[in-house]
């Protein structure tokens, strides 16, 4: 395969070895057959989440202390007053490649997938980025890329305490009251599937909190689909829109018929 380079020039490049090019029907049938094992991956995943939602709890006794734009903060204040809080730390510090213009690429490629925070507030649940930085350079950082994750500097041993000194990685926690326990921890290869609204509840103690899900008796569950809403329409308490119910409702029952699905 020949390719030009931005000179115009041609370079040789290996020929890719591709699928074979096939009929309509027989694209459907491979189609249908993958379908099986993605559906068969889709149950394991739900499955795994559900194992993660009857992990032990771990107690943290340590208050912490973090800077934010209007002060300090312990960890406890970190959670905004919602139950659950979930803190990516993110590599952005002296020492750190790109600094002070930037931050960790990898840190930076997590920072751009990351989804409307209000739906994950909808949920109870609070997302916030930690570095060493002073908060001074993430502001500007922040400004910059245009990111609108609340971002904290660490002031103490958090980052050691909680496997992330090092090198990146996500901690999930839960409030109950005043006391905060740790629930989860993902880091490596985990944190590339971050970002999505949906796979940082998954990591929650109490995930999408839909009628669906296989969770411990008692924990919070709304129909499926009922509480979705516009990013900037969420109202705390309010009742679902009647007319979106309405809406998913047709759909799920279109959906629940569809041979495909």
């Amino acid at each position: 395969m020949s390719t030009s380079d931005q000179n115009g020039k041609s370079s040789e490049q290996p020929a890719m070895h591709t699928p074979p090019v096939v009929s309509q029907q027989e694209w459907e049938a491979a189609r249908q057959q993958l379908l099986i094992k993605e559906k068969a991956h889709t149950r394991a995943r739900d499955a795994l989440a559900a194992e993660r939602r009857r992990m032990p709890w771990m107690a943290v006794d340590n208050t912490y202390a973090f800077e934010g734009p209007s002060g300090r903060l312990s960890l406890l204040d970190l959670f905004n007053g919602r139950r659950q809080l979930i803190v990516y730390r993110a590599f952005y510090e002296p020492g750190v490649y790109g600094w002070p213009e930037h931050a960790c690429r990898g840190c930076s490629m997590v920072a751009d997938q990351v989804a409307h925070l209000a739906h994950l507030n909808a949920r109870d649940t609070t997302l916030v980025f930690v570095s060493r930085a002073p908060q001074a350079d993430i502001a500007r950082l922040k400004a910059h890329m245009g990111w609108q994750i609340p971002w904290f500097t660490i002031t103490d041993s958090f980052d050691a305490d909680f496997g992330v000194g090092e090198w990146h990685g996500t901690n999930v926690f839960y409030r109950d009251g005043e006391r905060v326990f740790r629930t989860y921890f993902i880091n490596n290869r985990g944190d590339e599937q971050m970002g999505g609204t949906w796979n940082y509840l998954d990591i929650t103690p109490l995930g999408r909190q839909e009628v669906w899900e296989d969770s411990p008796e008692g924990y919070p569950q709304t129909p499926t689909y009922k509480w979705w809403n516009w990013h900037d329409s969420y109202v705390d308490d309010a009742p679902p829109d009647r007319k979106w119910v309405e809406v998913s409702d047709a759909g799920e029952a279109a959906f629940r018929h569809r041979p495909s699905a």
